[in-house]
């Protein structure tokens, strides 16, 4: 069975496709300066429909999403983005855990797998 990689790094791909499963690597905003959980929230969706868009699927076929928050007491924070950007009746199964990021101004990072569209 063949392996779509997309957007290749020399450390990881942002998206790998094997079969009708869709996993994206970790995503954590671009504009990170400044910024506030919510917005950190809103730019790692939107990218992430976009790379779930590349690859021929969308946020309905969502399966799995893994959340990591810099403080769990920004939970409700990044919830507050997260609900309105979730498809009723299409919500993934789900973790958020509280924990030490890659960089210091890193607030919020998700990962998820999705099916084929």
């Amino acid at each position: 069975m063949a392996i779509e990689r997309i957007d290749v790094g020399p450390r990881m791909s942002q998206a790998v496709v094997h079969g009708d499963t869709i996993y994206l690597a970790g995503v954590v905003a671009d504009d990170r300066k400044g910024t506030s959980v919510a917005e950190q929230t809103s730019q790692i969706l939107a990218r992430i429909d976009d790379l779930l868009a590349q690859t021929g699927s969308s946020k309905q076929n969502l399966l799995k999403a893994t959340i990591w928050l810099r403080d769990i007491a920004s939970f409700d924070e990044m919830n507050s983005v997260w609900d309105g950007w979730v498809e009723p009746g299409h919500t993934p199964a789900r973790a958020c855990v509280e924990s030490r990021m890659a960089a210091p101004d890193v607030l919020v990072e998700i990962q998820v797998v999705a099916a084929k569209g």
